[in-house]
């Protein structure tokens, strides 16, 4: 088949007297914000390249079909399709999420107390089906104090412009306007007459917080805050104790809170601490006692405690330390809970408030797991939580737990229809060291059975950004890949902070590149120590995973079989430069400011995939994007595509997947998931040989 050719339309771009050329920038929809609404307004032009693509993919993935329907069968026999969560008591109802054999999306039930009536108040598939639309995101799904509203929000693009709808639980009918173009979060005051929501602005960023009053015009909403920064984005929610509504407004960097009374009848938010650039604090409120999380003089948080807002006096709750991530609380009646991470592990700590006294709850002899909690109602005067655990070879386990007899059920487990015994599979931790001699965590999942001589394929997954944490949690999908004698190794480079703020710092702005060598090192360390070998490496990340795929595959491409790079922020130098793009000015702490700072230029023009593209071999490619994605543009993976067509000397396999109804997350509902990674699998499956 032809392979897809996108024509070349030269454009001389300079900034900071230095000049490069694109031959593929005008394929940026100049009304990007009016396609990610309506996918029709796109270039005819471009449309047709993009699908060109798609046939292209279709053509060198046809003797994959079989695969990919063995691999979607497969993934979907290991989820218990009909299955219920466990219930959440709220004031008079009990409530729950179910799934069904049918359905793609979930259904929500409750019953009154007392009773055994059980109502379906949300059922996704047939909200889908009325709307007969493709793609179905749901933002929010809300019940009012009063449990006589459902509050949710909608997304049928992709583009995460949600709609918001407020229904009447019992006649099922729309109780207000559609309140359009918000960033999907609802808010209900605890009277029931308002919500509480943000509104996107032109570049798509959420910056101000209105009140609607139910059942009146939005015309008549009233703006109760406005964050008048580009960088900063806005949210609002309600303290543990439902006394207080609170504002938080920040960048990936600073923060700043606000706060009203619950019950104020005109909102007027206060200021509870000024901004300082790289200060993140959280408020909240819980039995007459403020608590702030804070990196305030903590470089990993501290928590900080205050009998007041308005006369602030904070004292030390609980003390940082040094690379261990302090994380938020959950207040109950007599307790704080709270995690901690260190070396990519989580642990749970629980404080009794009356006597201070501490303790880790403990969950299993595994080394490597994931620790959870969650409530069990929404009344806090309780002793009783839910704890849950995984590990990257035992699936999830819920327990009952008593905090105050220390008494611990199971009381659901994830239920694997086609089997799964956790003694099949060996979990390892290994510390890597990078290029400056710091300890890189990987985690890796194999099976017993396969070999450690440099005969194995391994898949080496990466993120490393916005200081989000990896978790070696379960997942029954990359079973699929570890049953045919892949490794499955989770790289926890810097730019997360699994081993604290610290490392974090070391993986953004001018330290970027540590993300870069991290992973890179890993990859050297994986084959100078048998895991693999040069060539049987296949890369994994998406959106800034997708940015470090694109980094490494530029610098080393001869330690890699195949890269897979979902959304992939690969044109991050035009992106930078262009200010009115949703992401690009909150995120100037994370990557820097190219346009105004020469030296953040110079930085990133040094590593942006797309920039560095050479003429040389590289390995085999699946690059996928979605036409509705805000976050990364589908021309950021279409340029890059085009380009490396141009430059690559090889004749290994380079495909462009576009969704043309999705948005960053691809496909909505759990059919389109698991299809998604099917493809993904299929493409690995096929390149390695084991097809």
């Amino acid at each position: 088949m032809k392979i897809p050719q996108l024509k070349k339309k030269p454009e001389i771009k300079k900034c900071h007297n230095i000049t490069w050329e694109d031959n593929y920038s005008w394929i940026h929809q100049k009304n990007i914000l009016d396609v990610l609404k309506d996918s029709k307004k796109l270039d005819p032009e471009v449309r047709k390249y993009l699908e060109e693509e798609n046939s292209y993919t279709d053509f060198h993935l046809a003797d994959t079909k079989t695969t990919q329907k063995k691999l979607f069968d497969e993934i979907k026999g290991r989820i218990k399709l009909d299955d219920e969560s466990l219930p959440y008591k709220d004031h008079g109802y009990e409530y729950w999420i179910k799934t069904t054999t049918e359905g793609d999306y979930s259904i929500k039930l409750r019953k009154k107390n007392g009773t055994n009536k059980i109502e379906e108040i949300w059922n996704g598939d047939k909200e889908k089906k009325k709307l007969n639309t493709e793609y179905f995101g749901v933002g929010d799904l809300e019940v009012s104090f009063n449990d006589e509203y459902l509050g949710y929000s909608l997304d049928i693009k992709g583009s995460e412009y949600y709609t918001i709808y407020i229904r009447d639980i019992k006649n099922k009918k729309l109780i207000t306007e559609e309140i359009k173009d918000t960033s999907g979060t609802i808010t209900f005051s605890l009277d029931d007459h308002f919500i509480f929501y943000s509104k996107l602005d032109e570049n798509h960023r959420p910056r101000k917080i209105y009140r609607h009053k139910i059942g009146t015009p939005v015309k008549q909403d009233e703006l109760i805050f406005e964050e008048k920064s580009e960088a900063f984005t806005v949210n609002i929610g309600i303290s543990s104790d439902e006394k207080y509504f609170f504002i938080y407004t920040s960048d990936h960097n600073t923060s700043e809170q606000y706060y009203f009374a619950a019950n104020e009848i005109l909102p007027k938010p206060k200021l509870i601490k000024k901004r300082k650039k790289g200060i993140l604090y959280s408020v909240n409120s819980w039995n007459g006692k403020f608590y702030n999380h804070t990196n305030e003089d903590a470089e990993d948080f501290k928590i900080d405690i205050s009998n007041s807002l308005e006369k602030q006096k904070w004292e030390e709750y609980i003390a940082a330390k040094n690379e261990v991530l302090i994380q938020g609380c959950i207040f109950l009646k007599n307790w704080v809970i709270r995690s901690e991470t260190s070396n990519a592990l989580s642990k749970l700590f629980v404080r009794d408030i009356n006597s201070n006294i501490e303790e880790e709850l403990i969950f299993s002899d595994e080394k490597v797991y994931v620790p959870g909690i969650s409530l069990t109602q929404r009344d806090r005067n309780t002793d009783e939580i839910y704890l849950s655990y995984s590990s990257p070879k035992t699936q999830s386990r819920v327990y009952s737990y008593n905090l105050k007899t220390k008494n611990k059920k199971l009381i659901k487990e994830q239920i694997i229809p086609s089997g799964h015994n956790p003694d099949d599979y060996i979990v390892e931790r290994i510390n890597c060291k990078s290029h400056d001699g710091r300890l890189v965590p990987l985690t890796m999942t194999r099976h017993k059975e396969t070999k450690i001589d440099g005969s194995a394929n391994l898949l080496l997954y990466g993120y490393g950004a916005y200081g989000s944490s990896m978790d070696p949690s379960f997942s029954s999908t990359r079973l699929s890949l570890i049953n045919r004698d892949i490794i499955w190794v989770t790289a926890h480079i810097r730019g997360g902070m699994e081993r604290g703020m610290k490392w974090w710092k070391e993986g953004k702005l001018l330290n970027k590149k540590n993300t870069f060598k991290d992973y890179i090192a890993s990859a050297k360390y994986l084959i100078e120590n048998k895991y693999t070998s040069k060539k049987k490496i296949i890369g994994m990340g998406g959106s800034a995973g997708g940015l470090l795929m694109g980094a490494v595959v530029n610098q080393t491409p001869e330690l890699f079989l195949g890269i897979i790079m979902a959304v992939p922020f690969v044109d991050s130098l035009t992106t930078n430069l262009d200010h009115s793009l949703p992401l690009t000015v909150g995120e100037f702490d994370e990557f820097g400011n190219a346009k105004d700072k020469k030296e953040h230029f110079d930085y990133i023009y040094s590593y942006a995939p797309y920039n560095n593209i050479k003429k040389m071999d590289y390995p085999h490619m699946l690059i996928t994007t979605s036409i509705s994605d805000n976050r990364v543009l589908f021309d950021e993976p279409a340029k890059f595509t085009a380009k490396l067509r141009d430059y690559k000397t090889d004749n290994n396999l380079l495909l462009l997947k576009t969704e043309m109804n999705a948005g960053h997350g691809g496909k909505s509902g759990r059919d389109g998931a698991i299809e998604e990674i099917s493809i993904d699998y299929a493409f690995a499956l096929k390149i390695t040989k084991k097809i």
